[in-house]
């Protein structure tokens, strides 16, 4: 498939996309609804864990995506 450091620089730099994308879709949620003081260090401390692992979700699902249909071909190889 890759060679083992570019694959490791594909997986960060996905990660890190979808990072930024998450953290910039998520800044539309009304934190007022679900907790007491959405401005609070606690209320942002939650908004990032959830942008982790709401990236983290996306990343590998796009990974996983890619993988898969680079290893589609070898279905036709016998």
């Amino acid at each position: 498939m890759f060679n083992f450091g570019v694959q490791s620089a594909l997986h960060l730099i996905v990660h890190i996309i979808a990072l930024i994308a998450v953290w910039w879709a998520i800044q539309c949620v009304k934190l007022d609804l679900f907790v007491h003081n959405p401005r609070g260090p606690k209320a942002r401390l939650l908004l990032i864990f959830i942008t982790i692992a709401i990236s983290y979700l996306v990343a590998e699902f796009f990974l996983d995506y890619f993988g898969w249909s680079l290893n589609l071909p070898q279905i036709y190889n016998r």
